[in-house]
Parts: structure tokens; C-alpha cells; sequence
């Protein structure tokens, strides 16, 4: 076998086997294909894409290239949830424990983040002393005895999605539906979980700007999920408005708690009820309408709460934030953006508030760089809110002062004002249960492959 003739073949629209497939990852991971081979097969895969079995395929061997996970000592089924990325983002720190609550067990390894877009593992950590790496004996025993554990990704998880994102990175393929579907995908395969929830978010603060994008995507990492046998249902949601009221890890974190105990941003708590409902419904533990009772019941009880305690204290942090704010540190420097006119606010334009956020110091332009934890925007109106000239719309908090002026600047350069209220739409968009068997042409397909459904996001045709 030659990784020429497998250039060739897929660059002629012919799909590959799966043997071919696994001699590809096998190869590059071993060092013993070269980097310019395999930027020529990613850019045929760009341009020609691939089918359900292929996908299914390469996304299997990325992530048998490291270490599989194996949660099969967890007593019932294992449910994950992975967000594609978003401003104000904090779901799982609420999901997790409304889902442990109703009788879940979510097993979650999460990221960190880099640019616009927030980590889950950054908002843990400004908790003062949780950790967020635990070992498998003691990752397992924790979900078996309170239902949920979130600690942060391997090394060792899928070291060939490492590689490849790294070239693609370099060689334009990085805008592909297929290549991104399996690299999110293979990760998740490798943490474990049985069952995944995707959360695709869709609109200005997103990867996917647009919903035919995003439900392409969503479809893709289903059928992925199917052709290797995991239980995934993927979740469209809105992010061109930011998600709650906080932006930042320590705010966040407070939102998080705030929520629990009943008095979270309406928004954000209708997504989480939701997307929680989903998961047990995954786990096959009840149907939806009896799900979302659960939920809720978890929620008003204050058993979700109780099981959040229960995860900070298991991974040694100081609970005590649950009762007491001023645990969380927040920065001591601030800046109240005032809105310019009377009127409404009709757009966000998320990415930026994003942008905002990171230059006062709340995240990272570059891998492992250094955040403060403390710093970010607490939003007091959003899109479709009302407002009058000199009316305070946001708060910025910052370690350094120097920093509030240009990031205040960036803040409100991102929010558009009219005089009519924007009519707004529900944060979920759309469900996927299953891939599509149609490509954006209306073209059938196979799952032995003769025709290609994911190909890259923007095509010439």
C-alpha cells in the first residue's frame, strides 16, 4: 500500500477503505509518512470530503492512536457533553449536576481556552485549590459514588488529531466539515462516554456563523457517533448574543452557582434545563417529558446545587464559594460601559465581547498562556433589552487598569443600538438525532460510499 495511490484515489472522488484510512493515521503517527503527503490528502478531503463510513473510520483511528479510556467499571451508562465553543459558556458546570441530580452519570474530560471562546477546565480553577486532574481509578470512583466528575483532557487522547490540527493549521484545511467533525469526535471517542450530547453552537460568537454550517457539522459528528456505536444527539443553539450574564471565569463560576440555587439568567437556565433533559434521555433512563420533571425537580430542590458541592469538595476545592462570593476573586479594577442613545440593543456581535474579554486578561491568544482569573464583563443588557443614553450596560473587571479602556472601546464597538426591538428567537435552534442521508445538493448516498455529503464549509458549486 502507498500513500501516493491514496492521494490519488481520493483526490479522483473515489472513497477510501477502511484499511487505507488506518494506514494513514498509522503511518503519520509513527513518523513514518511525511508531512507533505498527508497536507495533499487533507486538501483532497477539503475539496472532495468524505462519506459516513470513511468519517466514522478516520475518526475511530484517531482515536485509537493513544489512550482509550475505558469507563466500563461505571455503573450505568456514561453520558458526556461537548460544546464547540462559545462567550459565556458555563453549561456544563450547571449540566453536570442537574444530570448527577436526576440520576445521570456524566464522566466529562473538558478543554481550556483559546481565543474569543472560554474553557470549563480555567472557570474550575479560579475555585481556589480544585483540581482538575485526577487518575482513572479515581476518576471512575468518583462518578460511581456522586455521579459526575469534570477534569481536564489526556495528553495521551488522541495524539493523532495533535498532528493533524497542527498541519491543518498551517496548510489551509482547517475549514472542513469532515476534518472538523473527526477531530472533535475523536476525542470524545476516546474519553469513553457512551453517550454524548453535542452542543453546536451557531451565529457571531461561534465557529459555525450560520445554521446550514452548524446542522452540516451536528450531522456529520452524529452519524460519527452512530458508525462507532455511541448514543449522540447534537443541539443547535443560538451564540450570537453571549450565554447568561457573565463573561469571565470567576464571574462565570458565580453565574453558575447563582443558577443552581434557582436565580440564574432565564436564558441560560432554559438551556441547561434542556440539554440536561437530553442527556438522561440519552443515558435511557426515562423519556424527555419525564426528564425535564426530573430536572427541574433537581433544580428547585437544590439537589443539583448539592451535587456541585459534592464535586468541588471530591476534587479537594473550597466549597465554601457555594455560600460565599467573595471566595471567587474578582478583579478590583472597573469600567461601567454606558449605551450611546436611547433605544434597543439589537445585536451582539459575540465574537468581539469575546475579544473584549480577553484583552482585560480572562483568556489565552496563545496555547498555555497565562489568564486572570479574576478579570471579565458582567453584561447588565442584552440583545432585545431596552436602554437610555447613560444607562450602564456592562461592567468590566480587571488586575490592571491600563487594560479597561481599550477593551470598554472593543465592548461597545461590538453592540449595535436601533430604535425597534429585535425580534429574537428561542438559544435552541435546532435537534439532530441523525445524519442526514443527503448532501446540501439534494444528492443521496450510501454508507459504503459512492457519494461525498460532508465536504468543506464554503464550496465552489
Amino acid at each position: 500500500m502507498r500513500m501516493y495511490d491514496i492521494i490519488l484515489k481520493k483526490r479522483a472522488d473515489l472513497p477510501l477503505s477502511d484499511k487505507e484510512i488506518r494506514f494513514v493515521i498509522d503511518g503519520y503517527v509513527k513518523g513514518e509518512i511525511p508531512d507533505y503527503q498527508v497536507s495533499a490528502l487533507l486538501m483532497t478531503i477539503v475539496f472532495n470530503g468524505m462519506n459516513a463510513r470513511e468519517l466514522g473510520t478516520l475518526t475511530l483511528a484517531m482515536a485509537q492512536s493513544g489512550n482509550m479510556v475505558d469507563l466500563s467499571n461505571i455503573d450505568g451508562i456514561t453520558v458526556d457533553k461537548h460544546s464547540t465553543g462559545g462567550v459565556g459558556d458555563k453549561t456544563t458546570l450547571i449540566i453536570a449536576p442537574l444530570v448527577a441530580a436526576s440520576g445521570g452519570k456524566v464522566a466529562k474530560m473538558s478543554g481550556r481556552g483559546l481565543g474569543h471562546t472560554g474553557g470549563t477546565i480555567d472557570k474550575m480553577e479560579s475555585i481556589p485549590n480544585l483540581k482538575v486532574s485526577l487518575e482513572q481509578d479515581a476518576f471512575i470512583n468518583q462518578v460511581n459514588k456522586i455521579g459526575l466528575a469534570v477534569i481536564g483532557q489526556s495528553e495521551g487522547l488522541a495524539p493523532a488529531d495533535k498532528k493533524l490540527y497542527a498541519l491543518r493549521d498551517v496548510t489551509g484545511t482547517v475549514d472542513s466539515i469532515p476534518l472538523i467533525a473527526s477531530s472533535v469526535m475523536s476525542k470524545k471517542l476516546a474519553s469513553g462516554a457512551q453517550a454524548i450530547l453535542l452542543d453546536v453552537k451557531v451565529g457571531s460568537g461561534a465557529f459555525m456563523k450560520n445554521i446550514e454550517d452548524a446542522s452540516e457539522l451536528a450531522k456529520a459528528m452524529v452519524d460519527i457517533g452512530k458508525e462507532n456505536g455511541r448514543s449522540v444527539k447534537a443541539i443547535l443553539t443560538d451564540m450570537d448574543r453571549p450565554l447568561g450574564h457573565a463573561i469571565g471565569n470567576a464571574l462565570e463560576i458565580r453565574e453558575v452557582i447563582d443558577t443552581l440555587k434557582g436565580h440564574g439568567p432565564e436564558d441560560l437556565t432554559h438551556e441547561c434545563i434542556i440539554m440536561a433533559a437530553h442527556m438522561l434521555v440519552l443515558s435511557h433512563l426515562c423519556d424527555y417529558e419525564t426528564a425535564l420533571s426530573r430536572v427541574q425537580e433537581a433544580l428547585d430542590s437544590g439537589a443539583a446545587l448539592e451535587r456541585l458541592r459534592m464535586m468541588i469538595d471530591a476534587q479537594d476545592g473550597d466549597s465554601r464559594v457555594i455560600d460565599d462570593e467573595s471566595l471567587l476573586a474578582i478583579g478590583k479594577f472597573t469600567y461601567d460601559v454606558t449605551a450611546p442613545q436611547d433605544g434597543y440593543i439589537t445585536h451582539m456581535n459575540t465574537e468581539q465581547c469575546g475579544i473584549a474579554s480577553v484583552m482585560l486578561g480572562a483568556g489565552r491568544t496563545v496555547k498555555d498562556g497565562p489568564i486572570d482569573y479574576s478579570a471579565g464583563i458582567l453584561m447588565h443588557k442584552k440583545t432585545g433589552d431596552s436602554v437610555t443614553v447613560g444607562e450602564c450596560i456592562a461592567t468590566l473587571y480587571a488586575s490592571d487598569e491600563s487594560l479597561l479602556s481599550n477593551a470598554a472601546k472593543t465592548y461597545l464597538e461590538a453592540i449595535t443600538f436601533g430604535e425597534t426591538a429585535p425580534i429574537m428567537a428561542d438559544t435552541i435552534l435546532d435537534i439532530v438525532e441523525r445524519g442526514d442521508p443527503y448532501d446540501r445538493k439534494g444528492n443521496s448516498y450510501d454508507r459504503t460510499g459512492n457519494s461525498k455529503p460532508y465536504r468543506s464549509r464554503h464550496r465552489c458549486s
